[in-house]
């Protein structure tokens, strides 16, 4: 037989084992204000509520699978971290968690920048009524296309990912007559403690300009001899839902010796440093993330003591959060459909949506939380694999939980802290519709982006 092929049997599907998942809870009922959103509550009748709406009477309305947008707990977190930073830093929502034209409206209405990553993330930030000077664009493979659009609209910077790119948004934004403010991202050499995917700071990767080998340094000669280009800082970035500060310490400080090293060859103390985002949220209880003032003293504090150390003014200081806006202000609500016992293993609980709607599972091996939410229950827990309804094994929503064993069919269970790359990530996988996505906000509630339907997929089919 081969090495890499497995007999088929009842451990096929990766059972864990006894003890990598938690004990049940001591209340199945009981919502973690850490992973559901701020106005997630149970009322007298059981049921789950987000602004003061029954989960029954949003399914009623939006239908199943949804996602539900907690909007007075975006605009909190918004605040929380604008305040946090204050004037003298710079936040930059990561819109690549989760766009839309309302969600583009709140951040302006509540101070924060918005960093976009391809043309069409651009265009919704510019149709929504973001000043351009407030966006950032990212990117590894901008088009010239993508660049015009970007220096014409006057974006506040570009974000410089290759020798190429620095050629190319100088020339066009000389062809255009603008100077282009920009940031030259560097990969500082960290290893980041998460996912390999999810991991952005290693060498061995697709992101920025290595720092150790020296091209970082070349890139600043570069960008500094090019009329089209003014360089303003210099971008670092190690990777999504990290918990430790220890991987944002050693990237500031390369990050710092980088600016002594351009100040001493060149003569120009570059004024910004933008530390990326990445900083966790709770996805189960055992999540344990900080909060925005804990984040903003202890970058402060790094950045400050490494630039004293060189001999530095302390730049100004950019973050770029968006799991952590948006990842905890949404649920993702779903109809049980089948239930499956598997004697001796656990429970297949299969919903109206899946890896089409949540591929996070499937692509980081990522751990979610679950609720029964229409009611409450007193039954024992039951071990679940929560699954969807594609043509796919690793269709895996929450891989292991714990809910009532009186769960039935077409009752609501609902998947918190799916914020963030959930809908953006979402996939005509089977020809499913995407859901849509509802914001709640003081007993109402309203569709921001609609649930797609057969019309629209039909009509893409042009064959």
């Amino acid at each position: 037989m081969s090495r890499s092929a497995h007999p088929a049997g009842p451990r096929h599907a990766d059972v864990l084992t006894e003890g990598h998942y938690s004990a049940p809870p001591a209340d199945l009922n009981s919502l973690d204000a850490k992973v559901w959103s701020r106005t997630v509550t149970r009322n007298e009748e059981g049921a789950v509520t987000m602004g003061g709406l029954e989960v029954a009477r949003l399914a009623e309305e939006f239908g199943t699978p949804a996602y539900f947008l907690d909007e007075a707990d975006f605009r909190a977190r918004c605040r929380a971290w604008a305040d946090a930073f204050g004037s003298d830093a710079d936040v930059f929502y990561a819109g690549k968690a989760f766009l839309s034209r309302a969600v583009v409206r709140w951040l302006h209405e509540e101070g924060l920048n918005l960093d976009v990553c391809s043309g069409t993330e651009l265009a919704t930030a510019l149709d929504a009524g973001m000043p351009a000077e407030r966006i950032a664009f990212h990117g590894n493979n901008k088009s010239e296309a993508e660049i015009r659009r970007a220096v014409e609209a006057g974006v506040g910077r570009i974000v410089l990912d290759s020798f190429q790119e620095i050629v190319r948004v100088a020339h066009i934004a000389q062809e255009l007559g603008k100077v282009q403010k920009a940031f030259i991202r560097v990969t500082v050499g960290v290893e980041a403690h998460t996912h390999e995917f999810i991991a952005t700071a290693h060498e061995d990767q697709k992101f920025g300009i290595g720092l150790a080998d020296g091209q970082a340094a070349e890139a600043v000669r570069r960008a500094l001899k090019l009329d089209g280009l003014e360089l303003v800082g210099i971008h670092s970035h190690i990777g999504s839902q990290i918990f430790d500060m220890a991987g944002f310490e050693v990237s500031a400080r390369r990050v710092v010796q980088l600016l002594a090293e351009v100040r001493d060859e060149h003569g120009v103390e570059l004024p910004e440093i933008d530390l990326g985002g990445g900083l966790g949220i709770a996805y189960t209880s055992e999540d344990d993330p900080r909060e925005p003032h804990e984040i903003a003293k202890a970058l402060g504090e790094i950045v400050s003591r490494e630039c004293a150390a060189a001999g530095l003014a302390a730049p100004r200081i950019s973050v770029e959060p968006g799991r952590a806006i948006v990842g905890p202000t949404a649920f993702t609500l779903y109809e049980v459909g089948t239930i499956k016992p598997l004697e001796g293993l656990r429970t297949y609980v299969s919903v109206d949506g899946g890896m089409s709607d949540n591929i996070r599972t499937a692509l980081y091996d990522a751990e979610y939380s679950v609720a029964l939410v229409s009611r409450t229950s007193d039954a024992e827990p039951m071990l679940v694999r929560v699954v969807g309804k594609h043509c796919e094994s690793g269709d895996i929503v929450v891989r292991d939980a714990f809910l009532p064993a009186d769960l039935a069919p077409g009752d609501l269970i609902a998947v918190p802290a799916t914020g963030a790359y959930c809908r953006s990530m979402a996939s005509n996988y089977n020809h499913a519709l995407r859901p849509p996505v509802v914001a709640v906000r003081d007993g109402q509630a309203r569709v921001i982006v609609r649930r797609e339907t057969e019309e629209d997929l039909l009509r893409l089919d042009v064959g």
